[in-house]
Formats: structure tokens, C-alpha cells, sequence
């Protein structure tokens, strides 16, 4: 697969991107520290790192920022804490990168953070999914570009709360993100729907979900529908294992994450139909940003991008707006002010989106709609774009939040 990423290759250190023979930059590089999950979540960050070495290249092959190129720096953390904070730690003291960006678990993304807080470094969280990231354990240095749980869980509300179904399950790895999630759609769904119940938790541990026993347990509980937190592996024996045995026969569910399509096509013809879904309909979103991404994309890699890709690619265009928008002054404090308010293109090609001063987060959104198969394989129909902007909570209710100063 054009995607694939060798073991070694990660784990051999750093990797500076940069392409000599179209880059025409002058000065000193601004170097970029991005400590990721490569190993540990290969489906999701194979496309992912492809989209960052594309997005890189478009820069620079454009003359860099204000005459300086732009290098990345690489490191796995293989899904640990303490590996993902040594990593920063030689990435500020030793590689000398001017700002730290990426992050993929949600409790990875904390850590980078506070140690961003604790060294006054900037980071640029491109997927951790928790809230407390940018909210109860929030920070001047930490920006976070996907849409949080929070924001997710209410776009899958404002549909779980048209179906008929009163009693309500639910399963979730069992970590921060997970937690968060279920707690949201709990306390979002009761606000829109109180006479709704929920009747069972399942909360296996990430990535060794017992997938039959798990399936079982939501069974006994009789539930008329299903919140489904679960991804990657996990997700796919967790769908083998609920056809295999019934489990969503006559039951709606509700699914973060599973119409993207790093989750979905791994199922092939095993994937469910009629789940509402959050995702991204690569193939038949035609906006004309996000046909141009798609086209360079594919001429990149020889295949089409997931989600994964667009993340990347967002993330190094957030950052590249934001230095040009210091005049591509590398000093910290310049450029957490220039990341409050800034707004950037997305691979979308839904506009600009924008992140939030008060709690710097963006305003990026996602696409809610329901899978089902076509040619033998998952897709999303019937989806629409979810503006972020609109299922974030007040300014003032974020302060409430957040810790101040």
C-alpha cells in the first residue's frame, strides 16, 4: 500500500522534510517537532503523515514562509504518554523545533500538552479528541484543531434525538476519550429527550475489546438503541461480533467516528448499514477546495485520502497561516497570539474555519449522515456538513470551564 509506513523507518528518529529541488527558500528552516501514534494507530496516521509530506512540499515548492522553509521532524510515540513527552522534551532541547504539533490519543494529547504549558512551547494538537485538552486542562500554549467530543456528540444528538428509541446503550474504550464521550451524549441526549433512559455501559479496554462478551452485555440489557464510541480494531470485531449474533437487528446506532473511512472500508462488505454516523464522504465531496486536495493528493500517492489526510493537511495549513501571519517570526509568544482568532482554509473546501480565542479551539466541523454499502464496500449517503461553530457552548460558559490566566 502506497500509505504503508516501515517500523523502522518511524522508529529510526527524526525526518526533515524538505524537497531541495523545488524548494527555493532562503534563512533558516522553522522546524516543526510532530510526535504522533505512527505504530499504534497505523490506519488513521498512514495517510496522515502522507498528507503532512504533501502539505509541506506545497509550502515550500511556494518559497516557504517569508523566505524559510518549512521541516518536520518526526516521532512515534507509539500511543504512550511518557514516550510522547520524552519525545518533546529532545524535540525542544535537542532538535531545537520552534513549535511541537499532532497527537492522536486523547490521553498522549494531554500530556504534550502539559508539557507545553510547563516549557511555554506551542503546540498544535491536530486529533486528540478530549475536551480537557482545551477546556478543564487548557492552556495559552495548546491549540486544538478536530472537533472535540463535546462537538461531535452534539451533531449525533441533534439526529439520535428524532429516532423513537427511549432506552439507550452504550460502548466506549475505556479512556479519556471514550469516558468523554459517553458522558456528553448522555447529559446532551437527556437535555433534548428526558424521557430517554440509558440502560447499560460497556467499556472495554483499547484495542483488546472482547468483542463477544462486550456484545452480550448490551444485548441482556435490551437496549432500542446503541451509542458506539468504539475505532479501529476494536470497531471491526465489534461489528463482526453484533452481526454474528444479532445484536443490531431492529436497533438503531449511533457511531462516532465509524463513516471515516480509515474505520469503514477495513470492514468491506461486513459493514452495517443505517448507522448515524460522524465521517468524511471522500469520495463524493465536491466542493472545489476540497477536489483540488483530493486531486494533488492522489497524484502524491497513487490513492484516494481519508480523513486522516485532511487532518494533516489542515493542521500544517493552520500552522503556515499563522507564521506568515507573525511575518514568520518564530518566537513563542508571537505565535500563540497569531493562533488566537486565526482562521485558515480547509481541505474541505467548506471555508474558512477559525480558532476560538477563548478557548483555542477551531471551529472545524464534520460530516454527520448514515453508511451503508455500495460495491461491496462501506460508504456514507445522505450526509451533510456540521459546522463546528455551532456546537460549540457559549464564550461565557467556557470560562466556567477553563482555567483562567
Amino acid at each position: 500500500m502506497a500509505t504503508e509506513i516501515g517500523r523502522r523507518g518511524i522508529l529510526a528518529g527524526a525526518t526533515l522534510l524538505a524537497t531541495p529541488g523545488l524548494v527555493r527558500a532562503q534563512g533558516e528552516a522553522i522546524r516543526i517537532g510532530e510526535i504522533n501514534s505512527y505504530t499504534a494507530q497505523p490506519a488513521f496516521l498512514a495517510p496522515y503523515r502522507n498528507a503532512w509530506v504533501l502539505a509541506v512540499e506545497q509550502v515550500n515548492a511556494a518559497g516557504g514562509i517569508n523566505g524559510r522553509r518549512l521541516e518536520t521532524v518526526f516521532r512515534d510515540d507509539a500511543g504512550r504518554p511518557e514516550d510522547a513527552v520524552r519525545h518533546a522534551g529532545e524535540l525542544v532541547n535537542a532538535e531545537r523545533v520552534h513549535l511541537l504539533a499532532g497527537g492522536f490519543l486523547s490521553n498522549v494529547g494531554l500530556a504534550i500538552g502539559d508539557f507545553a504549558r510547563q516549557n511555554r512551547r506551542l503546540f498544535v494538537a491536530s486529533e486528540p479528541l478530549t475536551d480537557a485538552l482545551v477546556w478543564a486542562q487548557g492552556n495559552r500554549y495548546t491549540f486544538r484543531l478536530r472537533p472535540s467530543t463535546y462537538m461531535q456528540a452534539a451533531m449525533l444528538v441533534e439526529e439520535a434525538a428524532k429516532l423513537p428509541a427511549r432506552r439507550w446503550a452504550t460502548v466506549a474504550p475505556n479512556y479519556e476519550y471514550g469516558q468523554s464521550a459517553v458522558r456528553w451524549f448522555k447529559e446532551l441526549l437527556t437535555r433534548a429527550k428526558p424521557d430517554v433512559q440509558f440502560v447499560g455501559d460497556q467499556f472495554p479496554a483499547l484495542g483488546r475489546i472482547d468483542a463477544g462478551a462486550t456484545v452480550q452485555a448490551l444485548a441482556s440489557t435490551t437496549p432500542d438503541a446503541i451509542f458506539n464510541v468504539t475505532f479501529g480494531a476494536d470497531l471491526t470485531n465489534f461489528v463482526r461480533q453484533g452481526n454474528t449474533r444479532g445484536l443490531f437487528e431492529r436497533r438503531r446506532v449511533v457511531s462516532v467516528l465509524t463513516g471515516e473511512p480509515e474505520y469503514l472500508l477495513p470492514l468491506g462488505d461486513e459493514a452495517p448499514e443505517n448507522w448515524i454516523v460522524t465521517g468524511y464522504p471522500w469520495e463524493d465531496l465536491n466542493t472545489p477546495g476540497h477536489v483540488t486536495f483530493r486531486d494533488a493528493y492522489r497524484q502524491r500517492w497513487n490513492e484516494a485520502p481519508r480523513l486522516g489526510s485532511v487532518v494533516a493537511y489542515d493542521t500544517v495549513s493552520a500552522i503556515a497561516a499563522m507564521l506568515r501571519k507573525t511575518g514568520a517570526n518564530t518566537e513563542t509568544e508571537g505565535m500563540v497570539e497569531a493562533m488566537r482568532g486565526l482562521s485558515f482554509p480547509t481541505a474541505f473546501g467548506t471555508g474558512d474555519v477559525t480558532f476560538r480565542a477563548v478557548d483555542h479551539q477551531s471551529t472545524l466541523g464534520a460530516y454527520v449522515g448514515r453508511t451503508a454499502l455500495r460495491n461491496g464496500r462501506g460508504t456514507m449517503v445522505d450526509w451533510r456538513y456540521a459546522d463546528g461553530a455551532r456546537y460549540l457552548p457559549a464564550d461565557e460558559v467556557v470560562r466556567g470551564l477553563r482555567p483562567q490566566g
